[in-house]
């Protein structure tokens, strides 16, 4: 059960106050001994792990900053990003809650959510880059993409009350964040972007190639206007919680109404990633998790709309079959937009600032451009996960 509650003054928590908090609330016995340490290593907020000395039981305290946590106080940002994570949390949870942390207390004014704690589980972007496997990853995350989609867009929702969610959440700043790393400064020659020397000549290919900027506004309109269900808004393989068995999805404060294809995009970006970073002999258990990853999608979408849609066109001939190609095209063209992203704008990811030895990171990267900029132009002729992963080996060839 979440207790949702409104204090009167907003205060960051430190370690003390985190503990201080969880006796309050009797999240553990009276009687315990309590430690917490600061966990949190992301953009955006505070992260505590409060545990009983004796029971090991543990719980996590999240908290968001009124500013980002990466650049400072020089970038302000609203705390009402926090009930828009919990409550993301909250109804992923009536559909696959076996997917999500369990949230057990959330607090509006101190901008605070106390969740399970998944710490026997490693974050799947850093497990990846290990070479571990996760054999059932792409299979719970093409289910919970399908479930959690599909139950909060008109294909399975009452109209008039989707629309009420869709009130509920509106979530300006943090659109306005992906508005501009995603889909626009890294276009253009943007003090955001950050990039090695090396790659200045590859970057201003991307400024100057205007069918690209075209194509990437089209994409970006798309984001803007496109309600089409509860979208995660941030799904990389850093907001990902996995061991061989489980699967967690975390972080879903970048959480607004928007096309289905974003949150499908961000997943086979970053899985692309870790098959740019490995070793080809050790690519094509990658590429199977992204053609798992649609193919379960697919299945799974497809019974909820055929048992559970409320959409009277869903019974025409062809239309379901019409949303999952536009759903396909628009997820590759996302798809290089996080890549070229991930690659000179502001927010990196470790599968490609890893790399070693330099050399092969920067070519790596150029590879990694010309793909991005490849998926955004030709989204409409790559129809399946077999033609994606062809494409990409080559452009892989072609760079190289």
């Amino acid at each position: 059960m979440c207790a949702n509650k409104k204090s009167s003054a907003y205060e960051p928590l430190n370690e003390n106050g985190a503990i201080t908090l969880a006796k309050k609330l009797q999240l553990f016995e009276e009687s315990s001994q309590l430690t917490c340490n600061e966990i949190g290593d992301g953009n955006l907020n505070l992260v505590f792990k409060v545990k009983n000395i004796e029971s090991g039981e543990s719980i996590i305290i999240k908290q968001a900053l009124p500013y980002a946590k990466v650049v400072g106080e020089s970038w302000p940002l609203t705390l009402d990003r926090s009930r828009i994570e919990t409550n993301a949390l909250l109804k992923q949870a009536e559909f696959v809650p076996q997917y999500v942390p369990k949230v057990f207390y959330s607090d509006e004014a101190l901008a605070i959510t106390i969740m399970e704690d998944l710490s026997h589980l490693q974050i799947a972007r850093a497990s990846l880059i290990e070479g571990n496997d996760l054999p059932l990853l792409s299979h719970h995350i093409g289910e919970f993409l399908a479930k959690t989609l599909f139950y909060t867009s008109d294909y399975g929702l009452n109209q008039h009350y989707k629309k009420t969610l869709v009130k509920q959440f509106i979530n300006p700043d943090l659109c306005k964040i992906t508005e501009d790393l995603v889909f626009t400064d890294p276009f253009f020659n943007h003090d955001t972007n950050d990039y090695e020397q090396e790659l200045q000549q590859d970057v201003e290919k991307i400024w100057e190639d205007q069918t690209l900027k075209l194509e990437t506004a089209k994409l970006k309109q798309l984001f803007l206007t496109k309600a089409e269900a509860l979208v995660h808004g941030d799904l990389h393989t850093g907001s990902i919680f996995a061991d061989e068995n489980e699967t967690k999805v975390i972080d879903p404060e970048f959480a607004y109404f928007g096309p289905i294809g974003f949150d499908v995009g961000q997943v086979f970006a970053n899985l692309l990633f870790n098959v740019l970073a490995r070793n080809p002999e050790h690519q094509d258990v990658i590429y199977n998790h992204i053609e798992t990853t649609w193919d379960v999608f697919v299945t799974e979408f497809s019974n909820a709309w055929n048992k559970d849609a409320l959409e009277i066109f869903a019974k025409v001939d062809g239309y379901l079959e019409h949303v999952l190609t536009q759903i396909f095209e628009e997820a590759v063209g996302f798809a290089g937009c996080e890549i070229i992203r991930r690659t000179i704008g502001l927010a990196h990811v470790a599968d490609l600032d890893t790399i070693e030895p330099f050399e092969r990171r920067i070519a790596t990267k150029q590879i990694a451009l010309s793909l991005g900029s490849e998926l955004i132009k030709n989204r409409k002729s790559i129809t399946s996960p077999q033609q994606f992963k062809e494409y990409i080996k080559q452009t892989a060839v072609s760079v190289n």
